[in-house]
């Protein structure tokens, strides 16, 4: 429908016609008094009031209204132009936020190593030949097989879309052998996808968390003390260790209760008839992620994975390892995930022209691969751009300001994680979430609490808080692909999922609120 059609327009009616015109005519008037205001905002002690909150309080509405995080994200950057009075959004804002160090490695390694990997395997068939290679020591029935989704789902932890598209692709042939319903397949992957990015993080979350709380507080002044932050609470970082602990009970069937009438139905139906679906279920085709592009000519072999893979956890963690431990840099141990993921593509690419590979293939799965996270790319650049404006505007310092002295310690953890949840349930978006909330919630923990433990649990919270909230979210990436990796109807997958979550939640959010209560 065209938005100027003429009112006798066979498809409009005189009503949605003055719809659109009202719409049009109420933008018209809120950009002319976005205009007018800018700039004319008094600013106190680095922020401008309750003008503060606009930018990330706009972005939340609009994410939950839309459920589409780009959008809100820009509009959120928008607003926070006019309260700052800086219309020119892109050179005030965006260009210095995706002009930074910390932005091009973010781009280097999420873009083009991790997602230029993966396309790699792809074309060598790499991944698939080990799930299936290992399969064959480990799968029995059908508690091996959720088992063995379990192991992959920790092996494939870079990241949160990149391990459910692999794990649902290598594991779902296997699965689907020993009558293990999609329902279960769908809810092992999505649960050991980000949850185990979160807990074995040599990929580009510390990176990215690192940068985002930055300078918030004086334990992190920098992105690297953020990153080594980052590990030192991976212990208390409760939901993800509850949801894969649940995770890993759920496969071998040990759980004293399965939560969810769905689950329970799903996994008597599939075990007693073989029907991996519910009769009226629309599973989503996983075709496009469960064929390989291997040349006719190439074998696929183990050392397609080992050797990439190898390489990527050997250069992450033997450094750390060694400079942490070993030598007693605790403060600042050497931690080379760029170096990795880079070594760990080329490595990759040598090995399949050593077998035969045609350069050209080998580039074309590389460029395929980086082309399916463009759009993780663009969210992550509105996302640190929100992060600038909220610095800009003064939000972290008006919330501290406002809320500082009220807030129990006590109750601050639980709350994070809840406000978190929220948002990234709403959004489908952990990283989104920690865009919005971390640059926030770290000078209020501070200001509540001025206690590294505190910090800790609060930082923690967050972290579990998001991603809790994503992996339950219809709208999430991870959600969607997880049901599309394992073909699995997608409102099936939620239904059947959240119950499960939920249990891992509730036990973060107790434990969260027990160590405040003792430990502060």
């Amino acid at each position: 429908m065209l938005l100027f059609a003429s009112p006798n327009d066979a498809t409009d009616d005189p009503a949605s016609y003055r719809t659109r015109w009202l719409f049009i005519g109420v933008a018209i008037l809120l950009i002319g008094g976005a205009v007018g205001v800018s700039g004319h905002i008094p600013e106190t002690d680095g922020h401008y009031g309750v003008w503060s909150l606009l930018p990330p309080f706009v972005a939340i509405v609009m994410a939950f209204y839309t459920r589409e995080v780009v959008s809100a994200l820009f509009l959120g950057i928008a607003v926070g132009g006019v309260v700052a009075g800086e219309l020119n959004i892109v050179q005030a804002y965006l260009i210095p936020a995706i002009g930074t160090e910390d932005f091009a490695l973010i781009l280097l390694v999420y873009l083009w190593a991790l997602g230029g990997l993966i396309g790699l395997w792809t074309r060598t068939g790499g991944a698939l030949r080990f799930a299936r290679w290992a399969s064959g020591f480990i799968v029995r029935g059908p508690r091996s097989a959720k088992f063995f989704a379990w192991i992959m789902g920790l092996v494939f932890h870079q990241g949160g879309t990149v391990s459910t598209v692999l794990t649902g692709a290598t594991v779902r042939p296997i699965s689907d052998e020993h009558n293990v319903s999609h329902e279960e397949l769908s809810y092992m992957v999505d649960s050991t996808a980000s949850p185990a990015a979160t807990l074995i993080p040599f990929n580009v979350w510390p990176i990215y968390v690192g940068g985002l709380v930055a300078g918030t507080i004086p334990l992190f002044e920098t992105s690297q003390e953020g990153i080594a932050f980052f590990f030192s609470s991976l212990p208390y970082n409760f939901y993800a260790i509850f949801a894969i602990g649940i995770t890993l009970l759920f496969a071998w069937e040990k759980l004293p209760f399965v939560p969810g009438k769905q689950m329970r139905a799903a996994m008597k139906r599939s075990r007693s008839t073989g029907k991996l679906d519910r009769d009226d279920a629309n599973p989503l085709a996983a075709d496009d992620l469960t064929n390989m592009k291997v040349p006719e000519r190439y074998q696929p072999g183990l050392v397609d994975f080992f050797g990439p893979i190898g390489l990527l956890l050997g250069v992450a963690i033997i450094p750390y390892m060694v400079t942490y431990f070993y030598l007693g840099r605790t403060d600042d141990p050497t931690l080379l995930i760029a170096e990795a993921f880079v070594l760990a593509v080329l490595a990759g690419m040598g090995i399949a022209l050593a077998k035969g590979m045609e350069l050209q293939d080998a580039i074309d799965g590389f460029v395929d691969g980086c082309r399916g996270v463009t759009i993780g790319a663009i969210i992550l650049a509105l996302a640190v751009t929100l992060k600038e404006v909220a610095d800009a505007v003064g939000t972290a310092d008006y919330v501290v300001a406002a809320l500082g002295d009220v807030l129990l310690p006590v109750t601050l953890p639980a709350l994070l994680m809840g406000l978190c949840l929220l948002i990234a349930f709403s959004t489908g978006t952990s990283w989104g979430t920690y865009a919005v909330v971390f640059p926030v919630a770290m000078p209020l923990a501070w200001a509540v609490a001025p206690e590294p433990f505190f910090i800790t649990l609060c930082f923690s919270a967050v972290v579990g808080g998001s991603v809790f909230g994503d992996q339950c979210s219809p709208i999430s990436d991870t959600t969607i692909l997880s049901s599309l990796a394992t073909g699995t109807d997608l409102m099936d997958h939620v239904y059947t999922q959240f119950p499960l979550a939920l249990m891992a939640g509730l036990l973060a959010a107790a434990a969260y609120t027990g160590l405040a209560f003792f430990a502060v």
